[in-house]
């Protein structure tokens, strides 16, 4: 084992040294520096561009900084242009000459003030990147790599995007809204499956809009924070077909099979795709993104956070390492996308989503349990199958009735299956369980919106959902002696549930923008809710019936019809704004059981006080207060135990209730596109006056939890992310990320005394960037440390992570990408180590690519995690995907 460790780090090392020699060579660059004025002062955000003469390319670009500050690096060497251009200003043009081994120029220059002609506008050289308002656009052959496979690799190398957990796409620590194909939106939140899988090629130009309103009527009256991006394709794939098909395999289990058809053109465009793999990759990222996508505070919303949940889930657990690499997979999806407009007033939208997938799922995990003096360990061997299907379909119609009235309809229908088998060994017992789940949804939401003044606007939204989430569990062991002592003799259980949800809502919103720029928005509402839960749990022998225990049949009927009226009022300042909410709602709450029903109808207001200010055009601050209250759930009010796990038991309150909260929130933002420093942070406290907790009963085979309602938790969470642009070409770009999350709960735990449990977390981490002509390398780590008390224990443990990861573009058909990456567990005394390549290279003049991947060349067959709690520590190992090697071919047509 020593000797096989020793090996990786050998390898790990040896790339290091790879990474800093090649680097070494890379860095072979000349600096031009220099400052640009007018007559009198420096000027800011001057475009500066170094175009090759002799190629008549650009080489590099740059933007002044706010004191007229420029810095430019090349590699090059020969004549050379630089052009200074600024909106206002004669452009300036310099010639040149850099030599080899020349490591700076100074070049200043002062440009003249000129007139602005608006009937001809006259663009002397292609800008990589262009700010118009809100709009910032990226010409995508000066950022990508060469390397970039699909969209979403194409994204990263955007300046200022960042994809996040599951392939979300982020601007600074915001989601984007939608990801756009010229101008037109397929999936809306649910746009991984554009982003992982249409190709980067066609791609000319990504725009960022910030400021975005989802609908075209409330632009320049909401007050939107929104961020879409939009992919402006080249016009040798504007309305044609094309695609491409990528196939890969190494004639064993692993394959891999893609493909892409579309075709976009003015009136209709097309999207089509498929992809069955078995490397463990996820071709949709999170499907409930598009199944049911939530948007808070936004105009016309209501419904969107109507949901079930499922009672019971025997799926893997949520990793903090690639999800792939313990995903064994067999995945088959299709979608077919369209969009139609049969005239200019009118857009139809339709979208079919198939899924077929069977997962196998392997973890070891050995608990710790301390609990007022009782001691005692569980063991779980858990190998898991899981075959899943969806069929989703939606159908978005959009009518311009006129250049102020827009009908919109958006029709949903969702049908998927899964059925889960494990055999797990508890204990050194052997279970083997069974879970059938099914969820049936359909959703129908119709939305008109009127804008009968300039500035005022008002929306009519009627939304309709059912949803039904039946499930049936079996396990072939009676686990639970000791709570069912009578009943020794049962040999298996089962539990039956139906869970089912239906909601109606209504909402007529107004919005008024004043000439002074404060905006008046009125809400008026009826939403209601009726859930119906009915769990059925049987104990038996063998084939027989044994007992169905009262206390563990769920038969409740919960109703909630909320009357409502928003208003909210922003107070616009010179550069931000005050904004005042007040929310009074109204309740008709109607709780059902079989033998019991209650009737309440509460009244409560939530008030929220916001202020954001525009320091300047890149510094901005922003910050709220809210006093909330929030109705309870179905499963928080059921009065019996239903079964979550296959030793859980849990049951709600058997009561209505409100509870209470006040958050604080502050951000600030220090962002802009042309400048070298980054920073966004921000602050969260919440204050919940009444929260939900548990009594909890924790047997070495069984536990059982009832909710209770506590008083006073705390919530407070820091975060930061700095990023700054150095002049040195070494290290030209550095993040910091530190963050900081501590929360208190209150819970009962075998026994009649509350016990105080307090969590804190703390991750700190760097990363470095550079990209150069033909190589581009990224390094990171960050380090984690989690902390839990109480007044008798206290655990603690810090994580350490990395990746290294180096990318070679040899020539305009060749490119090879490395990636590594490292874990230390600290309380484990573990360290691995994973190492992944692609390469990949055009065949000349043909359509078709040949490439290669490799994936756990360590060949890691296991991977170990450690964990805490208020109870005792949890150590977790999870079976990995074995190394393999793919050769793959792509045609593209």
């Amino acid at each position: 084992m020593m000797k096989k460790r020793g090996s990786k780090r050998m390898i790990c090392v040896f790339f290091m040294l790879a990474f800093f020699l090649l680097g070494k060579n890379s860095f072979s660059q000349t600096t031009i520096v220099g400052v640009v004025k007018d007559s009198i002062h420096p000027l800011y955000s001057v475009s500066v561009v170094l175009e090759d003469k002799l190629e008549k390319s650009i080489a590099a670009y740059t933007y002044s900084d706010d004191k007229g500050n420029y810095t430019l690096k090349t590699s090059k060497v020969g004549t050379f242009t630089l052009l200074f251009t600024s909106l206002g200003y004669q452009q300036k043009v310099v010639s040149i000459t850099i030599k080899e081994g020349q490591k700076e120029m100074n070049v200043n220059v002062v440009l003249k003030e000129k007139s602005i002609s608006l009937d001809q506008v006259i663009i002397k050289a292609e800008l990589p990147t262009i700010i118009i308002k809100d709009t910032i656009r990226f010409k995508t052959k000066y950022f990508a790599k060469g390397t970039e496979q699909t969209v979403e690799d194409l994204l990263k190398a955007i300046p200022g995007l960042h994809i996040g957990t599951y392939g979300k796409i982020m601007v600074g620590n915001r989601e984007i809204e939608k990801l756009m194909i010229d101008g037109d939106d397929f999936f809306e939140k649910g746009y991984r499956i554009l982003s992982k899988n249409m190709p980067a090629y066609s791609i000319e130009e990504v725009e960022i809009l910030k400021r975005y309103s989802n609908n075209r009527l409330l632009k320049g009256i909401e007050k939107s924070d929104k961020v879409a991006v939009n992919l402006k394709l080249s016009e040798k794939a504007k309305r044609i077909w094309f695609g491409t098909i990528k196939t890969g395999s190494n004639l064993k289990k692993q394959h891999e099979l893609r493909g892409n058809l579309m075709n976009f053109g003015k009136k209709n465009k097309f999207f089509f795709l498929a992809n069955l793999n078995t490397i463990g990759k996820d071709a949709t990222g999170d499907i409930k993104d598009l199944i049911s996508p939530f948007r808070f505070d936004e105009p016309a919303s209501v419904g969107d956070d109507e949901k079930l949940s499922n009672l019971l889930d025997m799926s893997a657990t949520s990793l903090n390492f690639k999800k792939s690499r313990t995903n064994f997979n067999n995945a088959k999806l299709a979608s077919l996308n369209a969009i139609f407009n049969p005239t200019k007033k009118i857009k139809i939208k339709t979208l079919s989503f198939f899924n077929w997938d069977e997962n196998d799922f392997f973890r070891n995990s050995v608990d710790h349990t301390t609990i007022n003096g009782i001691r005692f360990t569980n063991t779980e061997d858990f190998q898991f199958t899981n075959k899943k299907r969806i069929g989703f379909g939606k159908l978005d119609f959009s009518y311009n009735i006129s250049k102020t009235k827009m009908l919109e309809s958006t029709t949903k229908y969702n049908d998927g299956t899964e059925k889960g088998l494990s055999d797990l060994v508890f204990n050194n017992v052997l279970a083997r369980q069974e879970l059938r789940s099914r969820n049936v949804l359909f959703d129908q939401k119709t939305t008109y919106t009127n804008r009968f003044k300039d500035k005022k606007v008002l929306l009519l939204t009627g939304r309709f959902i059912d949803e039904k989430a039946p499930q049936t569990y079996t396990n072939n062991q009676f686990l639970y002696p000791g709570l069912f002592p009578g009943f020794t003799e049962a040999t298996n259980v089962q539990q039956q549930s139906k869970n089912q949800m239906q909601f109606i809502g209504f909402t007529a919103h107004l919005l008024d923008r004043k000439t002074t720029g404060n905006l008046l928005e009125v809400k008026l509402g009826n939403t209601f809710r009726k859930d119906k839960l009915s769990t059925s749990f049987t104990l038996f022998k063998d084939a027989e019936i044994l007992k169905t225990p009262n206390e563990y049949q769920n038969n409740t009927e919960y109703q909630n019809n909320n009357v409502f009226l928003k208003s909210k009022y922003r107070h616009a300042l010179k550069n931000g704004g005050i904004t005042v909410k007040l929310g009074f709602h109204q309740l008709f709450n109607q709780l059902k059981f079989e033998d019991f029903s209650e009737n309440k109808h509460p009244f409560y207001i939530n008030p929220s006080i916001g202020f954001d200010w525009e320091i300047n055009s890149k510094n901005k601050i922003t910050s709220f207060y809210s006093y909330t209250t929030t109705n309870a759930k179905v499963l928080d009010v059921s009065n019996k135990y239903v079964l979550t796990g296959f030793r859980s038991f849990a049951k709600g309150t058997g009561r209505f209730n409100q509870l209470n909260a006040s958050s604080l929130f502050l951000n600030y933002e220090l962002r802009a596109w042309n400048s070298q420093f980054f920073a966004d942070t921000y602050i969260s406290y919440t204050k919940n006056f009444d929260f939900f907790s548990n009594n909890i009963l924790i047997n070495q085979n069984f536990t059982q939890a009832e909710k209770i309602v506590i008083k006073n938790q705390d919530f407070l969470n820091v975060n930061s992310s700095l990023s700054y642009q150095f002049k040195s070409v070494m290290i030209p770009t550095i993040k910091l990320e530190m963050g900081y999350l501590k929360f208190d709960y209150k819970n009962i735990t075998n026994s009649t005394v509350l016990q105080e449990v307090t969590s804190n977390n703390y991750n700190y981490g760097v990363q470095l960037y550079s990209r150069f002509n033909t190589f581009t390398y990224y390094i990171g780590t960050k380090w984690t440390t989690n902390k839990i008390a109480t007044s008798a224990v206290t655990n603690s443990y810090t994580n350490n992570e990395g990746f290294l990861d180096l990318s070679f573009v040899f020539s305009d058909n060749f490119y090879l990408e490395i990636q590594s990456e490292y874990y230390n567990f600290g309380n484990l005394n573990t360290t691995y180590y994973f190492l992944d390549f692609d390469a990949e290279y055009k065949l000349p003049k043909t359509k078709f690519t040949i490439g290669v991947t490799g994936k756990n060349l360590f060949n890691n067959e296991r991977f170990k995690t450690f964990s805490i709690s208020d109870i005792g520590t949890s150590t977790t190992e999870y079976r990995l995907l074995p190394r393999f090697v793919l050769l793959k071919m792509e045609y593209r047509f």
